[in-house]
C-alpha cells in the first residue's frame, strides 16, 4: 500500500466488514478511484450489472480477500487462551469444539459482558493486523493510512489451543457426551423420566447452545 496525496480515502468501515465477511457467494472489491467497497453476491441477479462493470474496468477494482474461517477460528483460540476465568475458559473450549463453534462461542460470551467487549476489541485488533498485512505487499495507492494506527499482536501465540483429550482420543465435547451416556446407562429406569425432563428443560432454556 502507498499513501499518495490526492488518492481516494477508503471507506474504512466497509473495508473492515469486507475482510471479516467470508461467505463463499459474496465478493468484495475496492474501487481505486472512489475508495468505495463494492459487494457482489452470486445469488442476486440484480448484481449482474456490477459484475459486468467490474470485469470491464481493467485494474480499477481490487478484489478483497477476507480472513478465512480457519484464520478467524484461530483468533477465537488465541482469545480463549487469554481468558483468566477458569470456568469461562472451560465453557469456551467446549463451545469452539466441533461444528457451530462461532455461534456457540458468541452465545457463551452473552453471559459475560466484560469479556464479550474484550473479545470485540481483541478480534478488531487481529482483523486490523490482517488487513495491514494484506495491503502491505500490494501496489494500492490510498489517500491516508488506516485509522487504527499500528496494531500490535496479542501476547498469546498464534498456535492451536490445547484442548483436553479423552482417554479414547476424542475431543472434550465427545468426552462429555460419552460420560453422560454412560451415566444414563447406569441409572435405574424409574429415574430416567426425571433425568429426561431435566435435560429437556436445559435444552429448551438454552436453545442457542444446542447443536
Amino acid at each position: 500500500m502507498r499513501v499518495v496525496s490526492g488518492a481516494p480515502i477508503p471507506d474504512w468501515a466497509a473495508l473492515e466488514t469486507a475482510f471479516e465477511h467470508n461467505a463463499p457467494d459474496t465478493h468484495s472489491y475496492l474501487d481505486l478511484e472512489t475508495g468505495q467497497v463494492v459487494q457482489v453476491v452470486d445469488s442476486r441477479p440484480e448484481d449482474e450489472e456490477k459484475r459486468t462493470m467490474i470485469r470491464s474496468s481493467g485494474s480499477r477494482y481490487v478484489h478483497l480477500d477476507p480472513a478465512s474461517s480457519r484464520e478467524q477460528y484461530r483468533w477465537m483460540e488465541r482469545f480463549v487462551a487469554s481468558v483468566e476465568d477458569g470456568t469461562l475458559k472451560e465453557r469456551l473450549i467446549l463451545a469452539i469444539d466441533g461444528k457451530g463453534a462461532f455461534r456457540r462461542f458468541k452465545d457463551v460470551l452473552l453471559s459475560y459482558p466484560v469479556e464479550r467487549d474484550r473479545w470485540f476489541a481483541y478480534r478488531a485488533n487481529l482483523l486490523h493486523i490482517y488487513i495491514d498485512s494484506w495491503l502491505e505487499p500490494r501496489d494500492v495507492a490510498l489517500g491516508e493510512n488506516p485509522p487504527w494506527g499500528d496494531p500490535q499482536p496479542p501476547a498469546e501465540p498464534d498456535v492451536p489451543l490445547e484442548k483436553p483429550i479423552g482417554e479414547r482420543g476424542e475431543g472434550p465435547t465427545e468426552t462429555l457426551r460419552r460420560e453422560a451416556r454412560d451415566l444414563i446407562e447406569q441409572m435405574p429406569a424409574l429415574e430416567l423420566p426425571a433425568a429426561i425432563a431435566y435435560m429437556t428443560f436445559l435444552i429448551e432454556r438454552k436453545p442457542t447452545l444446542s447443536e
